[in-house]
């Protein structure tokens, strides 16, 4: 599952304009990254439409997110009650439990998520009606997927504080409106869930991650607790870094990036 995910490249629609709706997703590229794209970023996807939720959720993931998946109402509660998202996408026809109670249920729980409502109807009224129940954001089906991507992003910048753009630390140089890294000028070509791996150990300024953190951070929620893609990760990261190196193995607690 996952030595699958460490293996791909940064990931965008071929097409900017392909929509996404009635039609159902259409095959997707990935030949370079999008200029404003952010790691750390945990999504919550609520979609009846199980072709197109495990679509868009493939998609935010090569965007270096960490995404969950869910295809009815009730699915949704016991999620949102349980973890902290920055986004959920939320279709407002559901089944079991529809999306505006789901939407309530968010804005109940007092966290910083914020919603962007999918629907199929575009009617003025309809988007009006989403808005006042709490949504943050309205998109209405079809849908440019590059745009699904920009407004989530921006929802989630709205979600938490206002973060510094670029990173540096060791000689390494984390540019994230850019999704690129580099070390004394070389370019690291990373994965996804290396360069969000890096991107955790950095923040943390010296302190010691540990692997149960990593997976909670850039990992979802199948993420097995037990799995060894932590360790993939860390191996092929540190790879690519070269020498000297700059992630240190703390026995028992977890994985530190010196300077």
């Amino acid at each position: 599952m996952f030595g699958s995910e460490l293996a791909e490249e940064p990931w965008i629609p071929d097409r900017p304009q392909q929509n996404f709706g009635d039609e159902g997703p259409r095959r997707l590229s990935r030949p370079y990254p999008r200029p404003g794209q952010t790691g750390q970023v945990r999504v919550l996807v609520v979609e009846d439409e199980r072709l197109l939720a495990d679509t868009i959720a493939e998609g935010l993931r090569r965007f270096s997110m960490a995404v969950d998946v869910c295809y009815d109402g009730a699915q949704a509660l016991d999620r949102v009650g349980v973890h902290g998202y920055d986004v959920v996408v939320l279709d407002r026809d559901l089944p079991v439990v529809h999306g505006d109670e789901v939407c309530a249920a968010v804005l109940r729980t007092g966290g910083e998520a914020r919603v962007l409502m999918l629907t199929a109807a575009a009617d003025v009224d309809d988007r009006v009606t989403g808005l006042g129940l709490g949504a943050d954001d309205y998109l209405t089906k079809p849908f440019a997927f590059a745009e699904l991507v920009a407004r989530v992003q921006a929802l989630s910048r709205r979600a938490r504080p206002a973060l510094p753009p670029v990173l540096e630390r060791g000689g390494v140089v984390l540019d994230l409106p850019r999704h690129q890294a580099s070390r004394d000028g070389r370019f690291l070509p990373l994965s996804p869930k290396e360069f969000a791996v890096l991107e955790v150990l950095m923040r943390a300024e010296g302190t010691v991650v540990s692997a149960e953190e990593l997976l909670e951070k850039a990992w979802d929620e199948h993420a097995d607790p037990f799995t060894n893609a932590v360790r993939v990760a860390m191996m092929t990261l540190r790879r690519k870094l070269g020498e000297p190196p700059l992630i240190e193995t703390v026995p028992g607690a977890g994985y530190r990036f010196g300077s």
